[in-house]
């Protein structure tokens, strides 16, 4: 991290430093984007999310109370707000199939035409994490793909580090039985 320390930038930001706040986001906006695409999958709804989570931060600078770190505050609003969304994708689906609307838009299956030698496999998991439950997907998030410690999972899903544990060792379960049916569907290119 290079530049003021976060605790005075927030303090200047709160007297209306507009450019004090543009670099808090440019510090954390690629910590927040990686949190809602690994619980949204890319697109427009994950961006959305993602420039909500700075909305939610500049109506709350006089609120922080800087306890927790700025990057663990920040991924706690993108989990809670990558959540929300997740619920209410499951209403839209739900709503869907009851009006004959259609399939469930929760999860794509990557296009292998799209990408002949699936040399890399992040889209897969991706797709993967999109048919996890989200209880499951936001611990594998913080986790595995933003690093952060069982500790801090549990304080941010203001859960049990047992319970981290738990969903952690559950959840990889899981996703790898649904990598395995998204192979047999579509069998990701061999190794040559």
């Amino acid at each position: 991290m290079h530049g003021p320390p976060d605790h005075q930038l927030l303090a200047k930001a709160r007297e209306g430093d507009q450019q004090a706040f543009r670099l808090l986001v440019e510090r954390y906006e690629g910590r927040v984007a990686a949190t809602v695409i690994g619980m949204l999958g890319p697109g427009e709804e994950a961006e959305d999310v993602g420039q909500e989570v700075f909305v939610r931060l500049f109506r709350a600078l006089d609120k922080f109370r800087e306890e927790s770190g700025l990057g663990t505050y920040l991924t706690r609003i993108a989990i809670n707000l990558s959540l929300t969304a997740l619920q209410k994708r499951k209403r839209r689906a739900w709503v869907g199939r009851l009006t004959g609307g259609g399939r469930d838009e929760g999860w794509q299956v990557p296009d292998p035409a799209e990408d002949e030698a699936h040399g890399d496999n992040r889209e897969w998991v991706q797709a993967g994490l999109q048919r996890l439950d989200s209880r499951f997907r936001a611990v594998l998030v913080l986790r595995l793909m933003e690093g952060y410690s069982t500790k801090e999972t549990a304080q941010i899903l203001n859960i049990r580090e047992g319970t981290v544990l738990s969903r952690l060792a559950r959840g990889q379960d899981k996703l790898r039985e649904i990598l395995k049916k998204l192979e047999e569907t579509v069998p990701l290119a061999q190794s040559k």
